[in-house]
């Protein structure tokens, strides 16, 4: 998970300083969850592949060995230090010839229309807010080719309150430099955003429900 975007010049300082120990701190939880979301977008031989919140790129490197040396997968996220990190990680991985790296705001994606065939986010979209969620959405529709898969991995509020979503939240209104991000509906805004779900696998972290999806574009989505 990375930024992306979606927050303040402290927001970005503070996942700068995080990038140096986030393996240790958060991506342990993620990752099989994260290990789902990329299985489920079943990325293919030859594709191009934009990873958003692409934080310390452990799917970077899952997304470039998919794509082998036809394809072409980048990364976007807000954090320079997480951007640093994730460079080292795909070149020790022998991938950094298939990989670009970028520092940039997922609202307002640097890409040219239907540049890629699919994209992904692993607890990157629920950091945002309304109506920057949306942006994102919109983005991700605008870059994708038409047909694109999106793969979402996030922590899923839509089964409503529960005593440690409620927590959860209750900690992101208080603490949001620290918790910044909250349960969502996944669902429901693929599905305002013109994407159709095609597969869900339910999981858990921390005790806080979370949804993996697959999703494509439909033919006429509201953005």
């Amino acid at each position: 998970m990375g930024p992306a975007g979606s927050a303040t010049p402290t927001t970005q300082r503070f996942y700068d300083r995080l990038s140096r120990v986030y393996n240790l701190l958060a991506d342990r939880g993620e990752h099989a969850s994260r290990e789902a979301g990329l299985a489920l977008l079943a990325a293919h031989p030859g594709e191009a592949v934009l990873e958003i919140g692409c934080g310390t790129g452990h799917a970077l490197v899952v997304l470039a060995r998919a794509v082998g040396p036809a394809g072409h997968v980048v990364g976007i996220d807000l954090s320079a230090g997480m951007l640093t990190v994730a460079r080292r990680r795909v070149a020790e991985a022998g991938v950094a010839d298939r990989v670009a790296l970028d520092l940039g705001d997922a609202r307002a994606l640097p890409y040219a229309d239907a540049a890629f065939a699919a994209a992904f986010l692993s607890f990157t979209l629920e950091i945002f807010a309304p109506p920057g969620l949306g942006r994102v959405l919109a983005e991700i529709r605008r870059v994708l080719r038409p047909g694109g898969r999106l793969g979402v991995v996030s922590l899923d509020g839509a089964g409503g309150p529960g005593t440690v979503v409620e927590l959860y939240r209750w900690l992101h209104r208080h603490f949001p430099h620290f918790v910044d991000c909250q349960p969502i509906d996944v669902r429901g805004h693929l599905a305002a955003a013109g994407f159709a779900v095609q597969a869900t696998r339910e999981l858990s972290i921390w005790g806080l429900p979370v949804l993996a999806a697959v999703a494509s574009q439909t033919a006429h989505g509201v953005l």
